[in-house]
């Protein structure tokens, strides 16, 4: 018997939306990528095993780049990773039950895209500027220096506490600057958890495609100004992954 099969749902576009034809899904070898029509609305599948593991970085990677790339030429609604369906019907029920929220959300999200600012402390250049700052944390450090850890394992935990909790405070400010650096650049903006500790700016945007290019130089001048402390990086054109998703407008 051969594998029983679903429909890997990527997001809801406008119906007009046509996927190009090197368009590439999850899945070994890659699915090809299908519109399914309904009303005003398509969804973006591919065919699945459904024996068949997904989660792989490779699976992740051809979501995000569809996604993405879909996203720089009509508005999409993310669907969340890893939503298979049985078949074209039960994509035609999803489509339908949701027609007229999805509509508004995809007119909403017309000519928008998300970036995502984010940047990490230098190590060294954080602690370096701590120390030069905080005569507690400068006092500890001396204690430390040159002893065997377990001597001074009590003063090692406290003065890694300071440095997180100066992390942490360092991390709200930041967030809030860049903020406040690309304000009336964009439409809203959504401070997301850091995925280090040193992280120093993790803030998702959505910005219109008018006002990409004037974002970018606020972000690029931001980023200049903490050259040596904080290794920034403006990752996007993205899909509106931290603004909106199907999932929610269905729960």
């Amino acid at each position: 018997m051969g594998q029983e099969t679903g429909l890997f749902i990527y997001g809801i576009v406008p119906s007009d939306v046509e996927p190009t034809s090197d368009a590439e899904g999850v899945g070994t070898p890659p699915g090809e990528v299908l519109a399914i029509r309904h009303g005003e609305l398509a969804a973006l599948v591919s065919e699945v095993g459904l024996e068949e593991p997904l989660g792989r970085p490779a699976d992740l990677t051809a979501y995000e780049r569809l996604l993405d790339g879909t996203a720089e030429v009509a508005p999409v609604l993310p669907v969340r990773f890893g939503t298979v369906v049985t078949g074209e019907d039960a994509v035609h029920d999803l489509l339908s039950a949701h027609h007229d929220r999805f509509a508004d959300a995809l007119a909403e999200f017309e000519d928008r895209v998300q970036y995502t600012v984010h940047g990490r402390f230098d190590e060294q250049a954080f602690i370096g500027e701590l120390l030069a700052a905080d005569p507690d944390a400068a006092a500890l450090a001396d204690q430390v220096r040159g002893r065997p850890e377990v001597e001074s394992r009590e003063q090692r935990i406290r003065l890694g506490e300071m440095i997180s909790q100066a992390v942490e405070l360092r991390r709200e400010a930041e967030n809030r600057a860049a903020i406040d650096a690309v304000d009336g650049l964009v439409v809203a903006d959504s401070p997301r958890q850091p995925s280090h500790e040193l992280d120093a700016v993790n803030v998702a945007f959505l910005v219109g495609v008018d006002d990409e290019e004037g974002f970018v130089r606020a972000v690029e001048g931001f980023a200049e100004q903490r050259r040596d402390l904080i290794r920034m990086r403006l990752i996007g054109p993205l899909a509106p992954y931290d603004f909106v998703s199907a999932h929610q407008l269905v729960e």
